[in-house]
């Protein structure tokens, strides 16, 4: 990426403030999520110090990818600051699609082997660490990790499985919309996801909405009307879409080195 900005994930503690540390919207102890996704919460946000677990599924991009990146849109745009570990495939535009703020947004493509060390740092100094697992987590490590999250008061999101993670998310079914009869453009597509979880989850959730597609620029489900929402009898609505603005001089998201 031309002119994007790399340093050592050691040095991150130093640009941003700590996770503990008040924040722009009241040092609040739940961070706001798309309104589309608060039935998924126990506490209708992010709650600090939690973990939550986004199944990867097969394929990994499979609806997974976006859930992630809608998970921190609102967060992003409060003024907390969001890192994501080990996806190099993830660019600016898919996160701007999802309302993520770039300069808020800080990305770490290859941790490298130390893997467990450049997420404990980003746990120190962001508000919300989005890590994509290299495979089997041992429950040491997970454990280890998962404590840290309460001490500091951030949120860790595990793109992968997490055993003990207080929720886990994971989209279930997904139809994709656009392409017309042998022609066209994928532009969005209709996900359903589950949530279950420990405590307050444990009754399992799930809710259907719109997220943007591959290849689609143009549209975003209006966090003022719920896109399809599930509802005690199974009927859902529509919602309306509204316009993603250019993201060609948007700001660049942080690109870190790995912990090499």
């Amino acid at each position: 990426m031309a002119g994007r900005m790399v340093v050592g994930s050691a040095a991150l503690a130093g640009l941003v403030r700590p996770a503990s540390a008040p924040d722009a919207i009241g040092g609040r102890r739940v961070l706001p999520v798309t309104p589309e996704l608060t039935s998924l919460l126990p506490n209708r946000g992010l709650r600090r110090g939690s973990t939550i677990s986004v199944a990867a599924g097969q394929p990994r991009h499979s609806g997974a990818t976006s859930l992630v990146l809608a998970l921190l849109a609102e967060a992003s745009r409060a003024g907390s600051w969001c890192a994501v570990v080990g996806v190099p495939t993830l660019g600016a535009v898919a996160a701007a699609e999802l309302g993520i703020a770039l300069d808020r947004l800080a990305l770490v493509p290859h941790p490298g082997p130390e893997w467990a060390t450049v997420v404990a740092t980003l746990i120190d100094g962001v508000d919300v660490v989005v890590a994509a697992t290299p495979g089997a987590v041992s429950t040491s490590v997970a454990s280890r990790l998962a404590a840290r999250t309460r001490q500091r008061g951030s949120v860790l999101v595990s793109y992968g499985r997490w055993d003990g993670a207080d929720l886990t998310l994971q989209v279930i079914r997904g139809v994709w919309q656009g392409v017309g009869v042998g022609r066209g453009r994928l532009r969005r597509r209709e996900v359903t996801v589950a949530a279950r979880g420990r405590g307050a989850a444990t009754r399992p959730r799930e809710v259907t909405i719109w997220l943007p597609g591959a290849g689609s620029t143009q549209v975003l489900p209006d966090s003022t009307h719920g896109a399809r929402a599930a509802s005690p009898t199974g009927r859902s609505g529509a919602g309306r879409l509204r316009a993603v603005p250019s993201v060609t001089d948007a700001p660049r998201p942080l690109t870190l080195a790995g912990s090499a």
